[in-house]
């Protein structure tokens, strides 16, 4: 039965129109310039050589960016047929490559299942989270995909349940990813990576008028004149209720209003409802994400923000430091991990070695114990780039200097003072303006992905300071700002500058 209903011959009429596949992209997605130029790059090239063995593409990025249906709308816009196969938690090799026939209960793997669905040879193919795959006694799933994403053999694909060779070489697989590091590097290499980034605010707010409320409305039995969300509620939503990369809670929240709208329509309560940034609050309740709490807890000497990246995108963490009699050890807490632990080390050690500068007693650390702590001590965390975040902590405890409440800051620091580049640069400054931050310090080596990654908008919209060693980082860092190049210090949450532009 399998032998006969695979699609040995069959395969769908491509449609390669660059016109109307970028059309269909705009449409389905605000945004992802980037990324939509480098698919119409592959879909050009595929229309001008058809026989062309073109690369496996793996969209990574955070939660709720349109990964899995960026892949759709390339289906549609190429009239070819669509399948899906979750990987998260597959840890049978057998679940790719299929299982022999001489087992009970034998079956084709996901591969071949997928074909026959999809009653074609040519479909698009999208395997999904392909970073969630494990591995057991059973074997390895990624090492049987091996075979299956390299376009030099994957034109004689043998399943073990068929035991026959079969042609993958017309379908068009694509990956999704959240991150890339538990990818095996062979399984890595074989996949051209492209990278979808966060949404800006106004990004959101686009996509949300666009796309989210429209299908929210009419998804609860609604329609545009029943229930309809002016601008200001939607940032209101967006600033007060989400703190995501993506806009998948942003949806989340928009169909609970819908579904207090829809009540009251099912209970003959028949006025139009105009959700405004006063009638969020009653619906949603107190904003969840407030602020105001970055300058509160900055009040006092010892606290920095800094920029982490993590899987969901960009986040804001807080770095405190704790001077109190001792006999000169380093406490580090907060579930942090060995390379973390090892920047706060050469924080101290730097300090140590440059403590006359900055007028503190150079024998402080005798009796002295040092506290460096990351709250959310539930999260693990760990890299190098809150280096120039715990130095700046630990100076302005010793030093009795507050630190900005309207700078955040990343970079890896050497023990000769040296501020290293680092990665995440957009999903970082996008964090540090979802909280109302509008000033950063970022290593000078990151000038560039500055310019290629962050929006003209967004550019505008932040100041940038670019630093190359310690002692800009704290200059421009700790108050009193006497010689400082950053402008007057807003409240965290206050409106950018309007002359704060990257120098």
């Amino acid at each position: 039965d399998w032998m006969i209903a695979l699609p040995w011959n069959k395969r769908s009429e491509e449609t390669v129109d660059l016109r109307r596949t970028q059309q269909v992209l705009d449409a389905d997605h605000s945004d992802l310039v980037k990324v939509k130029d480098r698919i119409l790059e592959y879909l050009a090239v595929r229309k001008l050589n058809p026989q062309a063995k073109g690369p496996i593409l793996c969209f990574a990025g955070p939660p709720g960016v349109g990964k899995t249906s960026l892949a759709r709308s390339i289906a549609t816009s190429l009239e070819r047929r669509f399948v899906r196969v979750s990987l998260g938690g597959m840890r049978d090799e057998a679940e790719i490559r299929g299982h022999r026939r001489t087992y009970i209960g034998a079956l084709p793997g996901q591969i071949i299942q997928g074909l026959r669905r999809a009653e074609t040879r040519n479909p698009v193919f999208i395997l999904d989270e392909i970073d969630k795959l494990g591995s057991d006694f059973r074997g390895d799933p990624a090492s049987a995909l091996l075979e299956v994403l390299d376009p030099e053999q994957n034109n004689t694909f043998r399943d073990h349940y068929l035991d026959v060779p079969f042609d993958l070489s017309e379908v068009l697989f694509i990956t999704t990813a959240n991150v890339l590091d538990p990818v095996p590097p062979a399984l890595r290499d074989r996949m051209e990576v492209i990278e979808l980034p966060g949404y800006t605010e106004d990004e959101k707010l686009t996509i949300a008028t666009e796309h989210l409320v429209g299908r929210q409305v009419a998804d609860h039995g609604l329609t545009a004149d029943q229930l309809s969300f002016t601008e200001a509620a939607l940032r209101a939503i967006v600033r007060g209720y989400t703190r995501e990369a993506g806009v998948r809670n942003l949806e989340r929240e928009i169909g609970a209003i819908c579904r207090k709208v829809a009540r009251r329509w099912a209970e003959d309560v028949t006025t139009p409802v105009e959700v405004t940034a006063d009638t969020v609050v009653e619906m949603l309740g107190a904003p969840k994400h407030v602020t105001e709490e970055i300058a509160a807890r900055t009040r006092s000497p010892g606290v920095a923000l800094g920029l982490a990246w993590t899987p969901a995108g960009g986040e804001v963490l807080f770095v405190e430091a704790r001077r109190m009699p001792g006999s000169g050890s380093l406490t580090l807490t907060g579930h942090l991990g060995e390379v973390m632990k090892e920047s706060a080390r050469t924080a101290l050690s730097w300090f140590r070695a440059h403590v006359a500068r900055y007028h503190v007693d150079p024998s402080f650390y005798k009796d002295a114990e040092i506290h460096l702590h990351v709250p959310s001590g539930a999260i693990p965390k760990d890299g190098p780039s809150a280096g120039v975040t715990m130095v700046t902590a630990l100076v302005s405890e010793l030093t009795g200097r507050r630190v900005r409440s309207d700078v955040a800051m990343s970079g890896e620091i050497t023990l000769s003072g040296h501020v290293l580049p680092v990665g995440g640069i957009k999903e970082k400054v996008l964090a540090a303006r979802r909280v109302g931050v509008f000033a950063v310090i970022l290593p000078q080596q990151n000038e560039k992905d500055v310019n290629e990654d962050l929006s003209d908008d967004l550019r505008r919209e932040m100041t940038v300071r670019y630093v190359s060693s310690v002692d800009e980082v704290l200059e421009l860092a700790l108050l009193p700002a006497q010689g400082s190049k950053l402008p007057a210090a807003v409240p965290a949450g206050s409106p950018p500058p309007v002359h704060g532009t990257v120098q």
